[in-house]
């Protein structure tokens, strides 16, 4: 069983593991053995903020089954990974694949729909970023609870995101989609199982 002082010890471990795949991205520049460095930073930025966005929905589920409330405790964290990386993938896209030219952006996420789901899951995820402080969560109440449930239609775009984006071998998105099924079941298992206890 995890206590405080462990906590206190994992969360900036956490921090900085998580920062891992960003710094091995800048090291494959720097050594110049990535062969594409734009394709690597889109890439790796994209995958990494839909691995977050599975873990943390995880969360829950590893808390249920493992009976320990401190799984939750790395949500928020692992949460605002998930939209620092698919922060950083977007701007990537914008600024070093479309130059920041506003007419080609446009064109791109109208005319492409893996670029239009990606897009619409970052603009959903920034309320959740915004609203992640103890002191938002105090101020909203309820209506935070409601708010970040769109994490689950956030997660669903990211996979399709994917699922579109990928166009010969479909195994890595169609894993992640799995993984999202199985997570989507469990939410949907806990909650017919509440309903079913208020009516008994």
């Amino acid at each position: 069983m995890l206590k405080n002082q462990h906590i206190k010890i994992i969360k900036p471990l956490i921090f900085l593991v998580a920062l891992l795949p960003l710094a091995m991205v800048a090291q494959g520049i720097y050594m110049r053995t990535l062969v594409n460095p734009l394709e690597g930073i889109i890439h790796t930025s994209g995958e990494w903020a839909l691995r977050f966005l599975l873990i943390t929905l995880a969360m829950t589920p590893l808390k249920e089954i493992t009976g320990s409330a401190h799984w939750i405790k790395f949500r928020r964290m692992t949460g605002l990974y998930a939209l620092f990386y698919a922060s950083l993938h977007f701007m990537a896209w914008i600024g070093l694949d479309q130059l920041f030219i506003v007419e080609e952006i446009i064109e791109s996420i109208i005319d492409r729909p893996y670029i239009l789901f990606g897009t619409t899951a970052l603009l959903l995820m920034i309320p959740l970023g915004v609203t992640s402080t103890k002191g938002m969560i105090r101020k909203l109440g309820k209506r935070w609870k409601k708010l970040h449930q769109l994490v689950y239609p956030i997660a669903i775009l990211g996979v399709v995101h994917f699922v579109l984006l990928v166009k010969k071998d479909l195994t890595e998105p169609l894993i992640y989609a799995a993984i999202l099924l199985a997570l989507l079941g469990w939410r949907a298992r806990l909650r017919v199982a509440k309903i079913r206890k208020r009516h008994v």
